[in-house]
């Protein structure tokens, strides 16, 4: 979204995107999460959780922090018990113990940069998931923020993508902010960055996105400038659709 970047196909976003999600990794890669202790009172809130076999009620009994009940998490999000089965394996693939926490997610993530360094985009991405901030994601949150992304209406993807610019969460975007995140999709895209890498280049996304989106230029982007420039650019509702049949 910051300074609109050229526009990939459909098919090749869709395929970027997947290798980006835990549960689309392969399973030849070794799981870098580390196992976390929780509350042994934790436990599924409904017996029929994402289990189709005996098998798989064995395997939730090794997770230390086991989600909320299918039915609760159905309603909750915009999946199908068959897709939350899917995303629950895969997740569980990379993080045993339910949980997974910013060390662990930066692990997780760099894998798919080697090119650059990702962790600071990482860390802002990983708090846009912990919306309790707590210091880890479950995967209630992973399957909340993921429902908003992928099967939001353009308001809650807009409003996703707000959270995730606004660092400290007091409900407006700096420039300051705006420009830590660019200078962490730059250095996270490292050598391979097109155009090429030029060091006045983040400051140059962060003016135009201030010129188009701070309607009263009073030095900061609100929640309502932000909806209302965004609807209005043709571009951005455009790739905001992108990913509409992901899975």
């Amino acid at each position: 979204l910051p300074g609109n970047p050229p526009v990939q196909t459909k098919k090749a976003l869709k395929q970027r995107f997947l290798k980006l999600l835990p549960c689309c990794r392969p399973k030849s890669i070794p799981s870098l999460s580390e196992s976390k202790t929780v509350p042994a009172s934790a436990t599924l809130s409904s017996p029929g959780f994402l289990a189709d076999s005996v098998e798989d009620e064995f395997e939730l009994s090794t997770v230390c922090h086991r989600p909320e009940g299918l039915e609760q998490l159905q309603e909750q999000t915009k999946f199908t018990r068959k897709e939350l089965q899917v995303l629950y394996r895969g997740f569980k693939n990379e993080c045993p113990s339910g949980i997974v926490n910013e060390e662990n997610f930066k692990q997780i993530y760099s894998q798919f940069f080697p090119q650059g360094d990702s962790s600071t985009y990482a860390t802002f991405l990983f708090n846009a998931f912990d919306t309790d901030h707590d210091g880890s994601v479950s995967f209630e949150d992973f399957v909340s923020g993921l429902s908003t992304i992928l099967r939001g209406t353009i308001d809650d993807r807009l409003n996703w993508a707000f959270n995730l610019y606004d660092l400290n969460k007091d409900g407006c975007i700096t420039k300051e902010e705006m420009l830590d995140i660019m200078k962490s999709i730059y250095d996270m895209m490292g050598k391979y960055t097109y155009p090429a890498m030029r060091e006045e280049a983040p400051r140059e996304h962060v003016e135009n996105f201030f010129q188009k989106m701070d309607r009263n230029k009073d030095g900061v982007v609100t929640i309502e400038e932000f909806l209302e420039s965004c609807q209005k650019d043709e571009n951005i509702m455009r790739s905001m659709q992108l990913f509409d049949s992901v899975i």
